[in-house]
């Protein structure tokens, strides 16, 4: 059975992986009106006991990284990052988290964007969290508008979905600059990096495709055609096969990561309780291998798969308002969803599908990564 890598628990939404692009509206707006007001975080919090584990949330209109303690259901810290943060990503060594910011102007559906205000492009960057101090440390040059991203294993590189340049920005962390761009194709969002790091698999919504990209040479290598808005992606452990969820085909792609083919499509079915069909978003393998968990959006719902079979299994209904970012805890026992448009974040039983709790963050919760605190 393929096991999947887990050198840092989330969704971006690279994989997500993961999603908040600048032309989504994000999801108190699109759904409920103005975002409701953050509840207040204890004043001066403590530094988390090191081993303590803790969800670190991007909150897209707060300009927030929110500090959640899954066991206690509390915010225990709201750190001003800048503006914008959407994807996140732990560091290889699990010292620091990666948060990319955008100063584009948030738009939507069927808004003009004409008439947005100008994007400011100084607020553009990958910021850098140390988890010990909880302090931000440094933001690197990224490229125009960055929303998702993925680091190589050695830890040296970022490569960053550019949205408004239609590009994937390769960063090198140890000079702090951009060293290669390479265009993709029409609003590119997820990036996920194969675990061996040859291959940059970056999600393009405008193309409805995944563009496969030679991290050596900083080459197209391979274009798969998916269903309608590609969103998160994952690998399984050895790199033979990803998964991409489909926001507006209700589906997940099946694709050959070596040859860079569809080998199949997952439908999603739509529960009875769900307001929408299924819209997949972001996308998390178990630490086992065998089960791929989906965030399905406005559907307010998380699709199981079977990864053997390559088939839907069941759907784990009512969890949030949006659910786009998705993580798990270390033993897979845990799914952590941020939930954009009822602004928490949930916590459910992966076993038993129970929502055992849903944590009042405020703001416009997008990605949510698990994180131990150093020792």
């Amino acid at each position: 059975m393929k096991q999947v890598q887990l050198t840092a628990i989330a969704i971006t939404a690279a994989s997500l992986l993961v999603a908040g692009c600048s032309r989504t509206q994000p999801a108190e707006q699109a759904d409920r009106g103005p975002a409701p007001a953050a509840p207040a975080a204890p004043a001066a919090p403590k530094p988390p006991a090191p081993g303590a584990v803790r969800l670190y949330v991007s909150d897209e209109t707060g300009g927030n990284v929110i500090v959640v303690d899954p066991e206690e259901g509390t915010v225990v810290e709201r750190i001003a990052v800048g503006k914008r943060p959407r994807g996140i990503r732990l560091s290889r060594d699990g010292k620091q988290l990666l948060i990319a910011l955008s100063g584009s102007p948030i738009g939507g559906p069927n808004v003009d964007e004409s008439k947005l205000p100008p994007p400011d492009r100084s607020a553009d960057g990958i910021g850098v969290l140390d988890l010990a101090t909880h302090k931000m440390v440094r933001t690197y040059d990224s490229g125009q508008d960055p929303e998702s991203f993925d680091v190589s294993p050695d830890g040296t590189k970022v490569y960053v979905s550019n949205e408004d340049a239609a590009e994937m920005s390769v960063l090198d962390l140890p000079s702090g600059k951009i060293t290669a761009r390479v265009k993709v194709g029409e609003e590119p969002e997820a990036v996920t990096l194969r675990p061996d790091g040859s291959v940059a698999y970056v999600g393009c919504e405008g193309e409805n495709e995944v563009v496969a990209v030679d991290t050596a040479g900083g080459k197209v290598v391979g274009r798969v055609k998916t269903g309608p808005r590609p969103r998160g992606i994952a690998f399984t452990s050895d790199g033979a096969t990803a998964f991409v969820g489909n926001e507006n085909g209700g589906s997940i792609t099946v694709v050959d990561g070596t040859k860079h083919t569809v080998l199949t499509t997952i439908k999603i079915p739509k529960a009875e309780s769900m307001p929408t069909e299924p819209r997949p978003m972001g996308v998390v393998l178990s630490p086992d291998g065998r089960t791929l968990f989906a965030s399905l959006g406005r559907a307010k719902a998380v699709a199981v798969i079977d990864v053997q079979k390559r088939a839907h299994v069941r759907t784990i209904e009512n969890v949030g308002g949006r659910p786009w970012g998705i993580a798990l805890s270390a033993d897979g026992r845990k799914i952590y969803t941020a939930n954009g448009s009822s602004a928490d974040v949930s916590v459910i039983d992966a076993e038993t599908g129970k929502v055992e709790k849903q944590i009042t963050t405020g703001g416009s919760p997008w990605g949510v990564v698990v994180a131990v605190t150093p020792r």
